[in-house]
């Protein structure tokens, strides 16, 4: 692949409002025309099972995104744009990452931490009313993101431990089965904001305290005037810290017009007045995509459309990709068994490095000879990245790396260091 690929997904689990905007839904849009990026962006509907037992809300919550992407200027024509159902090698990929990462992994995620620290603090069960698709759902993503190799996920911080996980689940299953998977990074956009909400807490759907992204201009207006300030009177100085009114605008708005609103706070704007300013600003960016988003509200035939066809580009990737894993972990046609023998029987027995994660959380690696001997053990790296360049130069410069890699390789009094010599000579032969 020559290109980056950037993956990107939002759960339908309501309405759109101004932080999904802000914080995905225009940085994607921004991102898709980079023509370096191949992007992929879809509809996480299996997600939203977890925390939505409303059918219908599930399937409008899905209209009203798609539309909410279409109108902000995404072209399905440049990018990948399905539904996450629509592609049932994700959960089938799901499974199979779930036979390679450990359970100890998953029982740090935080969201199924947290559950269990609210039902513990309550006197509950920790697992009470805990689903194990809150348990499962690092897993889920971490298929929708190594389905397709993505090597950048842009994420907000409190999302970055789940592209750890699939990195995990990626490094154990190339592990187990050969190179399969690239490790995606977190892609983390400092200049993408964290929008507040009404009440000044971060915007939710969670704490109800949301604006709607589409809202007709009179309920825009209407909920600018219900964000929370501060008790201070016209005429006397604001702070511009914790407010949310000015975090709002500033997502919106050029630093031209920041600096301005800025000089406005310490020269004492009426409440009223600042919120008229930040309730046209807005409604300057997005007045001009309600009509598009209307429209394709009242067409739902075309987004479904638009969809399927998106889906189908997705699974002309995904389709021999899964091939190719299930044949990788044993789920292969029976006829095809004679020949693999042969071929495994024909290849040439050598050592090899096999480098793994413990539980505590920290990676290593050994090398074994053609017997399963351990001839070297290395100690614990804080990365897969570390263990893989002590590994690299092992492999370059055979026993000579040795001596400066010695505090990072546990002594082993069994072993002469002309075995370790001799079998990282034949590994290079064997290359």
């Amino acid at each position: 692949m020559s290109s980056t690929r950037f993956l990107t997904g939002i759960t339908t689990s309501g309405t759109p409002h101004l932080g999904n905007y802000v914080g995905s839904i225009r940085p994607s849009v921004r991102h898709s025309l980079n023509p370096d990026v191949e992007s992929f962006y879809f509809l996480a509907d299996y997600h939203a099972l977890i925390k939505i037992d409303e059918p219908a809300r599930i399937q409008r919550s899905t209209l009203e995104i798609a539309a909410s992407w279409l109108a902000a200027g995404l072209d399905p024509e440049r990018v990948i744009f399905y539904r996450q159902s629509d592609v049932p090698e994700i959960p089938e990929l799901t499974w199979l990452l779930t036979c390679v990462i450990g359970k100890g992994v998953l029982n740090r995620a935080h969201a199924y931490k947290a559950a269990v620290d609210k039902n513990i603090s309550a006197g509950d069960d920790p697992d009470s009313d805990v689903s194990a698709g809150l348990f499962m759902y690092p897993v889920l993503m971490g298929a929708d993101i190594l389905m397709f190799n993505a090597h950048k996920v842009p994420v907000g911080r409190d999302q970055i431990q789940h592209i750890e996980m699939a990195r995990d689940m990626a490094h154990s299953f190339n592990f187990r089965y050969g190179e399969h998977f690239v490790p995606p990074e977190a892609e983390i956009e400092e200049d993408v904001a964290t929008l507040p909400g009404l009440d000044g807490r971060k915007m939710s759907k969670s704490y109800d305290n949301t604006i709607p992204l589409f809202a007709p201009r009179a309920q825009l207006k209407k909920l600018i005037t219900g964000i929370v300030t501060d008790s201070s009177a016209p005429g006397e100085a604001k702070t511009v810290e914790g407010s949310a009114l000015f975090q709002i605008y500033q997502a919106f708005a050029t630093p031209e017009e920041t600096t301005a609103l800025r000089r406005a706070y310490a020269d004492g704007i009426a409440w009223g007045d600042a919120k008229q300013l930040v309730f046209e600003r807005i409604d300057r960016e997005i007045a001009p995509m309600r009509e598009a988003y209307l429209a394709l509200l009242n067409d739902p035939a075309k987004i479904e459309a638009i969809l399927l066809a998106g889906a189908a580009r997705a699974r002309q990737i995904a389709t021999p990709f899964m091939g190719r894993l299930r044949s990788a972990v044993g789920l292969r046609d029976l006829r095809a068994q004679a020949s693999s023998q042969a071929a495994k029987t024909a290849k040439v027995a050598k050592p090899a490095f096999k480098q793994y994660r413990e539980r505590d959380g920290k990676f290593y690696f050994k090398l074994v000879d053609v017997d399963g001997r351990l001839l070297l053990q290395s100690t614990g790296f804080d990365s897969p990245r570390e263990a893989g360049q002590s590994i690299a130069l092992l492999q370059t410069q055979g026993a000579s790396a040795l001596p400066g890699l010695a505090d990072k390789l546990q002594p082993n009094a069994d072993v002469e260091t002309q075995a370790v010599s001799t079998a990282l000579q034949l590994m290079a032969d064997a290359d």
